[in-house]
């Protein structure tokens, strides 16, 4: 990285204006970052974890309003809630980023991302987030990073309930209950949840049926059981899925998307013995989705579709063995990862195809925390029956240098594979294309003092034959200017700084920042919507029963083209959260969103229709958790 880059980048990291992040529990444990349990002090990898205390104080509407208040992560969505949301992890795309529900992949393998806007945080027990290439652990795709999100799930032994009912602006209702216990050697767990809205307009359009409010309803449900055959041994059944009705604009008809995402699985873990611990998982992940259209009656057009519905359905089969074995210095995983895609799309009468793709890969990985030293080092070897063979590798080294100083440092090879629409979608796809390929190098240094933590990570990204759909007409290929291609290079440099303060016992400011530069190389313009700075600010203050947050989240200058013609005005929004206990169990919740009643802009539908955000609102809701 240009030295004379790496200055600038820091030294607008650490100006006066800018606090950080988090305040860290040194006691948690993190699973994401190696793919076993590691005291999250000892992490060597950038990671962030929300637990479900946080979720339920920030009181967000969603995981995208979540996210998008962490260090490193820029959300844009295209509408109100249920709209198509893009997640950017320092810098790169959706695509770039491998995202696990309790350890299973539920994207769509046909546009490669996977849709935040239908998981929601009723569900969610805790969200990990790694930044950094990880495909030496998790494979294909994950040259910006992983996101694992946890459904919840509680190990009591006496049965506990869990309720909560809110409502808000554009009519939103929402409800949740929850019961989680155990009966002897048997844990088991039940959550659902629901969520109805009027939203507004996804487009900014004042007219046509275009201008009317683009309403979106999810049902979802999760389930554990866990039954412990005999000490050390366990067997586990988990179920997620989330069904979410959402309306969308285009050519003044009434649109609307039907989509379920689902994930269920079986999990054997058995401690052989004292130093040898096997996990065997076998799962499915699923993403369904049915689009209805405008209906098109003619039959001589490539797009005849008289019922206006185009139906895709991505099915992922996966099954994981991992060994973990406990050395005298260190712990050696070796694992086995298969996993099954199978895709079918329908688009229209002529316009159809289903495909699949296996891939088998072998894990080897390395973790050591002795005294102020931590290493971590990991192998793995994909083998692809699209694609080929492909080996990654990542290495990580900490030291403290203080019982409050730590410096990492970490090295780590990734790609993504191209998506089932680039290689076979038809007068569309190319089968010829080849995976981008990543380096990514960072280093970090961190303070935790008990009441003051900081941190900062200096990071850069260089990515190889770029996937784009922006390339010429080809015999396969009839969209010209729109069809995919390997082209050109990413670099992506940039840092990110985090800090929390408790000023007292009752007040704590917190924060984030990041600035970056995400530009293509070979046009030196800035990637399609990032922006180079963007952060968080938090206040939170405890009154007795009452607890009050501020939060300020803001972004700069952003582009919705790759030329970099088309600026979206950087913005900043002021939020508000409050909570009252009105008894151990129950508490008050509300939470008003962008009290300036800002009008800023995220993306845009075409180059003159921008997609509409919303305006000042309030939520306010009821929650009930019975204590064990």
């Amino acid at each position: 990285m240009n030295k004379s880059i790496i200055a600038g980048l820091i030294g607008l990291a650490f100006h006066p204006a800018v606090h950080a992040a988090e305040t860290i529990n040194l006691d948690e444990v993190v699973v994401t970052a190696s793919r076993t349990p590691q005291l999250r002090t000892n992490v060597i990898g950038d990671v962030t974890v929300i637990d479900r205390e946080e979720i339920e104080r920030i009181g967000a509407g969603s995981i995208n309003d979540v996210l998008r208040m962490q260090s490193g992560v820029q959300v844009i969505s295209t509408g109100g809630a249920g709209t198509e949301a893009s997640v950017f992890l320092r810098g790169t795309s959706s695509e770039q980023i491998v995202v696990l529900v309790d350890g299973l992949r539920i994207n769509s393998a046909t546009l490669g991302r996977t849709s935040f806007e239908n998981i929601p945080l009723a569900q969610i027990e805790k969200i990990e987030i790694l930044r950094g290439s990880a495909s030496s652990l998790y494979g294909a795709d994950a040259i910006g990073g992983v996101i694992q999100i946890f459904t919840r799930k509680s190990l009591s032994e006496k049965p506990l309930i869990n309720a909560a009912v809110g409502l808000g602006s554009y009519n939103t209702k929402t409800a949740e209950f929850g019961i989680n216990g155990g009966i002897n050697a048997l844990k088991y767990g039940v959550n659902v949840s629901s969520f109805d809205t009027d939203s507004f307009s996804a487009r900014r359009i004042r007219r046509g049926k275009d201008s009317d409010d683009d309403s979106y309803r999810n049902l979802s449900t999760s389930a554990f059981a866990e039954l412990e055959l005999a000490k050390g041994h366990t067997w586990g059944l988990q179920f997620f899925e989330s069904k979410g009705h959402n309306e969308f604009d285009g050519n003044n008809y009434e649109n609307f998307t039907e989509q379920t995402l689902q994930s269920y699985a079986f999990t054997s873990k058995n401690q052989f013995t004292d130093f040898w611990h096997s996990t065997f998982k076998l799962g499915m992940g699923v993403d369904d989705s049915d689009s209805h259209a405008k209906p098109n009656t003619s039959k001589a057009s490539s797009t005849y579709n008289p019922k206006g519905i185009s139906k895709y359905r991505t099915e992922q089969k996966q099954i994981s063995w991992q060994n973990d074995f406990t050395l005298p210095l260190g712990t050696l995983t070796l694992a086995y990862d298969r996993l099954e895609q199978d895709v079918s799309s329908v688009a229209n009468v002529k316009t159809k195809y289903k495909k699949e793709r296996n891939d088998d890969s072998f894990l080897a990985s390395y973790l050591l925390d002795h005294g102020n030293h931590s290493v971590q080092a990991s192998i793995r070897e994909d083998h692809n029956t699209q694609f080929g063979n492909y080996t990654t590798g990542g290495a990580g080294y900490g030291y403290r240098i203080t019982p409050q100083w730590r410096i990492t440092a970490n090295y780590g090879k990734a790609f993504r594979a191209p998506t089932f629409n680039q290689l076979y979608y038809p007068n569309f796809g190319d089968p010829t294309l080849t995976p981008e390929k990543s380096d990514n190098v960072e280093a970090g240094i961190k303070y935790s003092g008990g009441k003051f933590n900081a941190g900062m990570t200096v990071f850069q990204n260089k990515i190889r034959s770029l996937l784009a759909n922006a390339g010429p007409a080809t015999p396969s290929c009839t969209l010209g200017g729109f069809c995919p291609i390997n082209v050109g290079k990413a670099e992506i440099q940039g840092v990110t700084t985090e800090a929390s303060w408790n000023i007292n016992d009752n007040l704590l400011l917190s924060g984030n920042f990041t600035v970056q530069s995400p530009r293509n190389e070979d046009t030196n313009q800035l990637l399609v919507r990032r922006g180079n700075r963007y952060g968080t600010v938090n206040l939170l203050h405890t009154w007795g029963n009452l607890q009050w947050g501020a939060e300020v989240n803001g972004a700069s200058t952003r582009y919705n083209d790759a030329s970099n013609k088309l600026p979206m005005s950087g913005y900043m929004l002021v939020n508000m959260t409050a909570n009252y206990k009105l008894s151990p169990e129950w508490k008050l919740e509300a939470r008003a969103n962008n009290l300036l009643d800002k009008n800023y802009i995220l993306s845009y539908a075409t180059s003159t229709v921008p997609y509409n955000t919303a305006g000042s609102n309030l939520f306010v809701g009821l929650r009930y958790n019975m204590k064990p």
